[in-house]
């Protein structure tokens, strides 16, 4: 029996009749782009998360994009963030003509390292970009002291968090703005793509609406800045709808299954080969992957995938080493912590349905790579 990384049929399966009334309740409006499927959502996740502005858009690339710029970061500007993260964490800052900066990663929680950060800071730097990476929260409480003593904005790229709670506050709450993704694998997916900005205030929340619509906001046709084309699409906010009341459920799920890898790995006698992500006091995670650190990652990438487990490297290269950022200075060597973390992680199968005797497998496969 195989195993998949990610398996999304059972929840289909277990919601489908909400799905089809959903698709056929937009069909029947044919309302199609933004409107009143997507305003009860952003209302709907908005009160979810406890933020006082929720702003749907195409993409949780396009939800960073839109924050930045809604800050005025552009060219001249340089932004703290990680390396170890997916492109669109940086991207978003290079597109806008801003400089990323990257800073190392704490080793056992992969999250940005807050002393890093202080370090990194130049009279260029405008704002910090943290990643709850794996759903797992930053620092936040060491990053907003740091940006209030330094003038500097927080934009929480809560891409893979949505969910996840530090001293009982969601991520996306705990900057000036969060930025969400709801690609198809996200714990909280779409049914193509999809991306949501949080704001704590108006202001800032208004600018964001008008330049999602070009800048047309709210009298069409008026333009009150440039803007861009980053709308969220009604059939995908339906979908959205049906399947948040269910978030909360399938996280403590997540968490439930990677205490059964915990237990499963101890009494198999390999637990002192594995080192799972490491979660501070206070945090509550949502663990949008399950991430372990073994030796000879790449060997057992093989091997698993030959026993029919699904496994998958997040990250295998660090952005600061990516080519479209050898401009920036930082080679082989810069980033150590992180470059040894794109070295030896490895993702295993987390899903709210994966079952016991799934998890079993995964667990007698790890054990015969590691004996």
């Amino acid at each position: 029996m195989s195993v998949p990384l990610l398996d999304l049929a059972p929840q289909y399966r277990a919601l489908q009749g909400e799905f089809d009334a959903a698709v056929a309740r937009v069909a029947t409006s044919q309302h199609f782009i933004m409107g009143p499927e997507v305003n009860a959502f952003e209302s709907e996740v908005g009160a979810f998360l406890g933020a006082e502005h929720a702003i749907g858009c195409a993409s949780g690339s396009d939800a960073l994009l839109l924050a930045l710029w809604a800050l005025g970061i552009g060219p001249g500007d340089e932004v703290i963030t990680t390396a170890f993260t997916f492109f669109a964490t940086a991207g978003a800052v290079a597109r806008l003509g801003a400089t990323p900066v990257f800073v190392e990663i704490d080793a056992a929680t992969y999250n940005i390292d807050p002393a890093a950060i202080e370090a990194a800071i130049t009279p260029r730097t405008r704002a910090i970009i943290p990643v709850h990476l794996f759903g797992l929260p930053a620092d936040m409480d060491a990053i907003n002291a740091i940006a209030a003593k330094h003038d500097l904005r927080v934009i929480e790229d809560a891409a893979q968090s949505i969910g996840a709670t530090l001293h009982g506050a969601q991520t996306g709450t705990l900057g000036e703005l969060g930025c969400f993704s709801f690609f198809p694998s996200k714990n909280l997916g779409a049914w193509g793509d999809g991306g949501l900005v949080t704001s704590m205030t108006e202001d800032i929340a208004e600018v964001v609406r008008q330049l999602r619509v070009h800048g047309n906001y709210p009298r069409k046709y008026y333009h009150a800045r440039v803007g861009c084309n980053s709308r969220l699409d009604a059939l995908q906010a339906a979908v959205l709808r049906v399947k948040l009341p269910h978030l909360a459920g399938w996280g403590a799920a997540r968490r439930a299954r990677i205490a059964g890898y915990k237990a499963r790995i101890e009494a198999a006698g390999i637990a002192d080969q594995i080192t799972f992500q490491h979660v501070p006091q206070g945090c509550v995670p949502v663990y949008h992957q399950c991430v372990i650190r073994v030796p000879r990652r790449d060997a057992l990438l093989a091997h698993l995938k030959a026993r029919g487990i699904g496994c998958a490297v997040y990250y295998p290269r660090p952005l600061h080493l990516q080519e479209c950022f050898a401009d920036l200075g930082q080679g082989l060597g810069a980033l150590p912590i992180t470059e040894q973390a794109c070295e030896e992680v490895i993702a295993l199968p987390i899903f709210p349905e994966l079952t016991g005797d799934q998890q079993d497998l995964v667990v007698a496969a790890l054990a015969e790579f590691l004996a």
